[in-house]
């Protein structure tokens, strides 16, 4: 039987390099808020910017408004209201975790996370200078000690 190679591209740098810093080991995901469709409060209006026509006579701009809390999102990233109506709810789960979790919050997790792992560069930076130092030191004795 053969077997047929098929070649696939790499995909571009710039999604691994996204995807490198993007960890997300040890998230506590259990205090992350549901969204109940009875609590929300959800109206069509039309959006603002560039777009001319496209934006002023259609209504795709989502607006959100979280009723026990009264968080509210507004949302016109894409041309489609349902796409809008997709993302305004991504961004009130984060808004409300924010909310609710302050410091617990996954967003602050990730934050503390990336501080974490730039402290930890830095003092490994911090130690190959240091040994650098040495290192030319004892050089610079050795060519000395020749002479």
């Amino acid at each position: 039987m053969l077997r047929r190679l098929v070649w696939s591209p790499l995909p571009p740098l710039k999604y691994l390099t996204q995807c490198r810093f993007k960890t997300t080991d040890h998230l506590d995901y259990s205090r992350y808020p549901t969204l109940q469709e009875s609590d929300i409060d959800e109206t069509f209006m039309r959006g603002s910017g560039p777009g001319g026509q496209a934006v002023n006579k259609t209504s795709n701009c989502v607006f959100l408004r979280h009723l026990p809390t009264n968080l509210t999102i507004k949302c016109h990233t894409h041309r489609l209201a349902s796409k809008n109506r997709v993302e305004a709810r991504k961004l009130l789960l984060e808004k409300l975790d924010e909310h609710l979790n302050g410091e617990n919050s996954i967003a602050a997790q990730i934050k503390a996370q990336e501080q974490r792992k730039s402290l930890e560069r830095r003092r490994r930076q911090n130690k190959m200078q240091e040994m650098k130092k040495k290192w030319q030191e004892r050089e610079s004795k050795d060519i000395e000690d020749i002479k």
